[in-house]
């Protein structure tokens, strides 16, 4: 949870500087379309219930370091599973591999299907279809992870864990392009919309992802290998063989 919370912070830094520009401006493109629909007139404009300020600071932060919190704990857990089952590697290396696998299958591959949008783009009436089959996305994408990693263990004895994992992994990507082709897709960028800013602004949310999660496989592999030898009290961590 403490690397959670650190690769958080770090999320925060880029999000702030990076992305919350893109967000502004977008914001701005909005009001502005707004403003001249309604004819140049100023009435009928409603308070934000949560000022903007707030919004791109303490909001972001809260929710950037809870995500951080959450995620650690859940890390751990998948940590303490994989160290040692999915091969000969050490603390960072399983750490590492765990951070890229959750970076790919959460973020990366839901992204590629259902990118996000900044404000001014996208239909209200289709917010929540639009969030349930991200979120699905993101189920098919872990659970398709999961079959490949099963499938390549079982065939690596046959095929060799060369062979085995090009076969694991073209099933993988198999079955998400299949995935992409039957799900529905949306498009509501409308024509007024600088492409620039949308471009920048999808860019800026997989850095602020791909900030995260580098951070953290690499402050929580340092951690937990710390960790490790100072228990077993050597110069090197020992990879316990998992029973069962």
């Amino acid at each position: 949870m403490i690397a959670g919370v650190i690769a958080g912070a770090l999320a925060l830094a880029v999000a702030y500087f990076l992305g919350e520009s893109q967000v502004d401006a977008a914001i701005a493109l909005e009001e502005a379309h707004s403003h001249a629909a309604h004819g140049g007139g100023g009435g009928g404009e409603e308070e934000d219930l949560v000022s903007r300020t707030m919004q791109a600071t303490g909001g972001l932060a809260t929710a950037l370091l809870v995500f951080g919190v959450a995620v650690g704990g859940i890390a751990a857990l998948v940590f303490a599973y994989a160290l040692g089952r999915i091969g000969s590697f050490g603390p960072r290396a399983t750490a590492a591999l765990i951070a890229g696998a959750a970076l790919l299958t959460v973020y990366v591959v839901p992204f590629l299907k259902y990118p996000a949008n900044p404000p001014a783009v996208g239909d209200p009436d289709t917010i929540g279809k639009r969030t349930t089959l991200f979120f699905l996305m993101v189920a098919l994408s872990l659970l398709l992870a999961v079959a490949a990693v099963i499938i390549g263990k079982r065939l690596a004895p046959g095929l060799g864990n060369w062979n085995a994992t090009i076969v694991a992994v073209a099933g993988f990507v198999l079955a998400i392009g299949l995935a992409y082709a039957f799900l529905p897709s949306f498009d509501e960028v409308g024509k007024d919309f600088p492409a620039s800013l949308l471009w920048k602004f999808r860019l800026s949310t997989l850095a602020v992802q791909t900030t995260f999660w580098a951070g953290f496989g690499l402050i929580f592999g340092y951690l937990t290998e710390r960790l490790l030898v100072s228990a077993n009290g050597a110069d090197s961590p020992r990879v316990a063989t998992p029973v069962g």
